[in-house]
């Protein structure tokens, strides 16, 4: 079930994403897991069922996409989960992943394990 709107963010489960007021996408996953084919599922659902105001929008886009972990880095390929973040935006951010113009992936030490992405429009 949907948790409340908090200061923008939608809360449901393991995601929450709000769209900020420069029009970018913003979520976060809690959580890691090396099966990045998770993601994918995970985001998807929750675009479908808690977030669904989204439209595809046309033109390129930016994406940023971070992996943070605690302690010790998983084993986990971070094209990989590019790939599968990438495949639940399409058809919900863009119509397909080839509007993505600039990508940047990154694995960084944090106080808590997570996944976190913006998608914007490029101007």
């Amino acid at each position: 079930m949907t948790e409340a709107s908090v200061n923008g963010w939608i809360s449901a489960g393991k995601v929450r994403a709000r769209i900020t007021v420069d029009g970018a996408l913003e979520v976060a996953c809690t959580g890691l897991t090396t099966q990045t084919k998770y993601y994918k599922t995970l985001l998807k659902d929750f675009f479908r069922k808690d977030f669904p105001r989204l439209r595809p929008g046309y033109g390129d886009y930016s994406v940023h996409i971070v992996m943070e972990h605690l302690g010790e880095a998983p084993w986990m390929d971070l094209d990989n989960l590019a790939k599968a973040l990438l495949d639940s935006l399409t058809g919900n951010v863009f119509e397909d992943d080839h509007q993505v113009a600039r990508l940047l992936v990154e694995r960084r030490s944090a106080e808590r394990d997570g996944v976190w992405l913006r998608a914007e429009p490029m101007s």
